[in-house]
């Protein structure tokens, strides 16, 4: 249990969920899902995968974001009644600055004989939480945002089972203005100098939360590597339609930044990991000309993330 992905639960991200099933066990990474749809039926699908493959799994009960703010009773009860007594499912309880330490804990308590993580996401009375939970503290996972939590807030859960820091490495900005390449993260390698034991982000989709995006004026692929050269940082590489000025023409504009990747992928000193799953799939849909749709796109996306992670911690 070294990573866990933070994944909100529109249908691609449930989907690559699935996908990366197998891998997740495989690797003891952890996926936690923020489940942002009313429709919870593909939420059920993707735990299905999960719990067949015996993958642990962090399900959020009561989302900030979406279609179920401030109502997860849906998500507790599908989890009670399709998933009872699954020692796969961990109940997660998002901590935001409208809680008070006593809503929490009532939280918290309400989930007794559940295994717990807490996610720590703009919450302000550690100190208050930790005194009414400091009996249960050695059972709980912690997860703490980073842009909420700095290291005195975090001290005041020293004792957690499992203490896991979040940070979002993905710079958000229309596509057009993604330089080429840029810095994502280094947390994959340094997250035991900050004290953690485990470390998380959001991927290539990044923490902010949008319920449908505009016309695409430019199309970008977005994928991470692991840079040698550089202590092993994790940098991202934006390849960008040509063409961006118009939303005309998505199918030709995702050909054009296709046609940079594959050119990159050609070159010698490339340092995108050739062998994922992803840019297999890459490869083929540029043989065959094909644009899958953009949702499609975000998914290749975060499954190579995801296993280029799982090849850097092998």
């Amino acid at each position: 249990m070294v990573y866990f992905p933070y994944f909100r639960g529109k249908q691609f991200e449930l989907i690559a969920i699935r996908e990366s099933a197998k891998f997740f066990k495989d690797n003891e990474f952890v996926p936690i899902i923020e489940p942002v749809k009313k429709e919870l039926k593909s939420l059920k699908r993707a735990l299905d995968f999960l719990c067949e493959e015996n993958t642990d799994v962090i399900v959020i009960i009561n989302p900030l974001k979406g279609d179920l703010n401030n109502d997860g009773e849906s998500i507790v009860t599908l989890l009670e009644d399709e998933f009872p007594d699954n020692d796969n499912i961990i109940f997660g309880i998002l901590l935001t600055e409208d809680l008070s330490a006593e809503d929490a804990f009532n939280i918290i308590e309400r989930m007794d004989k559940k295994e717990i993580a807490i996610i720590h996401a703009g919450f302000s009375d550690a100190k208050g939480l930790a005194t009414l939970i400091q009996d249960k503290t050695s059972s709980i996972i912690s997860i703490f945002f980073e842009d909420y939590c700095g290291k005195l807030y975090r001290r005041h859960f020293s004792k957690s089972k499992k203490r896991v820091l979040l940070r979002d490495g993905f710079q958000k900005r229309t596509n057009r203005n993604h330089p080429q390449v840029e810095f994502f993260s280094d947390l994959h390698a340094t997250y035991t100098e900050e004290g953690m034991d485990a470390f998380g982000d959001f991927l290539i989709v990044g923490d902010e939360y949008l319920t449908g995006g505009g016309p695409a004026y430019t199309i970008a692929i977005h994928l991470t590597f692991i840079d040698n050269e550089k202590d092993e940082e994790m940098h991202i590489n934006h390849f960008k339609s040509i063409r961006q000025n118009t939303p005309k023409d998505p199918a030709g504009k995702f050909a054009e930044a296709l046609d940079k990747l594959i050119f990159e992928l050609s070159q010698p000193n490339c340092k995108i990991l050739k062998t994922t799953s992803a840019i297999i799939e890459f490869k083929d849909l540029h043989s065959r000309g094909h644009f899958p749709g953009l949702g499609h796109v975000k998914k290749l996306s975060m499954k190579h993330h995801i296993e280029t992670l799982g090849h850097f911690f092998e």
